[in-house]
């Protein structure tokens, strides 16, 4: 039992520093920019930045006017954890409220600062308190809690634009409100999205890891995005088709266990399939409601992953060509319009036939 508990702390103190990525504000700027319409007049809430030093709140604080925001907010946890071998006193949560006055400054200092009786969690009665203020929630939240963090959104109907890491579009949960076209996926993904400042504890792994000319210390996992449900021009672009199933069917491969075809790439969606398709995650980027419908993700009619003689290709999301069936319901005529067509025809005939004997 002891070394079940031991390993459940080390899961959670390496999950607690897997969350410590902190956003850099050039990858902010380069995301903010196709939304600045979303702003005037609203109360945007930072709820997982510590005001201080946080780019999200720095972004929103020096573009205050020229976005017209009515308030900004930005509130920050702090851990509360004592036991026998930490007694050292803890500083509690605390948030920092700037409405754009001239005597207010973009940075603040302790004296503007409004200290929580709590630990400031995103969870916690104060800060859904902030949350309820708030218009529009912009930040990168804890992503070993993202699930229950856009759960809270989604059930307080909060406009959002947040980081989370790729993988979050197979959380059933997640996939459910991008279906439902409750959310969707931002501008920037993967390399998009440059890298994460992370604290000096933090290993600096990979071949994109760097120290910039500031001292940060850079960790670049090329696997992020944000999620948001403000829109953009860009999510109601057509993806451009240039490939054909019919005459090509030996390049699309159907499943064993569900009446579709398998799609390796985005760029070899079909322009003249009408059925399911099953498309790799990252269609999502790309997708517009206009054009294709979500139909499942993942799994076949035996609710078993889809698969190909035997063998399962990565997780798979399964649309259909809204253009392709609209145009072939236009192009169908009803039964009854036919048989009209068809005695329509036949008396023609009979008159011709009359005629010519004549």
């Amino acid at each position: 039992m002891a070394r079940k508990a031991t390993n459940k702390l080390l899961q959670k103190a390496k999950e607690s520093k897997s969350d410590e990525f902190y956003t850099q504000l050039s990858d902010i700027e380069s995301e903010l920019q196709h939304y600045k319409g979303h702003f005037k007049d609203k109360v945007v809430f930072c709820n997982c930045d510590d005001p201080r030093i946080s780019n999200f709140f720095n972004y929103f604080a020096s573009n205050f006017k020229e976005l017209g925001l009515k308030k900004l907010i930005a509130s920050c946890y702090r851990k509360q954890e004592r036991n026998l071998f930490n007694t050292e006193k803890f500083e509690n949560g605390f948030f920092y409220e700037y409405s754009g006055a001239k005597d207010e400054k973009i940075k603040p200092n302790s004296n503007g600062i409004i200290h929580f009786k709590g630990d400031g969690d995103f969870r916690s009665a104060e800060s859904i308190n902030l949350l309820k203020q708030s218009d529009i929630v912009v930040t990168n939240p804890p992503f070993s809690l993202f699930r229950e963090y856009v759960d809270q959104l989604v059930k307080y109907d909060k406009k959002f634009l947040i980081i989370g890491n790729i993988n979050a579009i197979t959380y059933k949960e997640i996939f459910k409100i991008i279906k439902g076209n409750k959310a969707w996926l931002g501008i920037n993904l993967g390399r998009g999205i440059s890298g994460f400042i992370v604290p000096e504890h933090y290993e600096l792994y990979g071949t994109e890891a760097r120290i910039d000319n500031l001292g940060n210390r850079i960790v670049s996992p090329n696997n992020c995005l944000w999620l948001t449900n403000l829109d953009t021009s860009k999510r109601h672009e057509d993806i451009t088709l240039t490939k054909r199933y019919f005459g090509n069917e030996i390049e699309y491969f159907h499943y064993d266990n569900y009446h579709g075809i398998n799609v390796d790439k985005t760029q070899n969606i079909p322009l003249d399939y009408s059925d399911a398709m099953g498309v790799p995650i990252t269609f999502l980027h790309k997708y517009n409601p206009e054009q294709f419908e979500i139909i499942k993700f993942r799994k076949g009619d035996d609710e078993k992953d889809l698969s190909i003689s035997g063998k399962c290709p990565y997780f798979r999301i399964l649309v259909k060509n809204k253009r392709i069936q609209k145009n072939e319901k236009m192009n169908q005529i009803p039964r009854s319009k036919l048989i009209n067509k068809m005695k329509l025809e036949v008396r023609l005939k009979r008159n011709i036939d009359k005629i010519i004997m004549n």
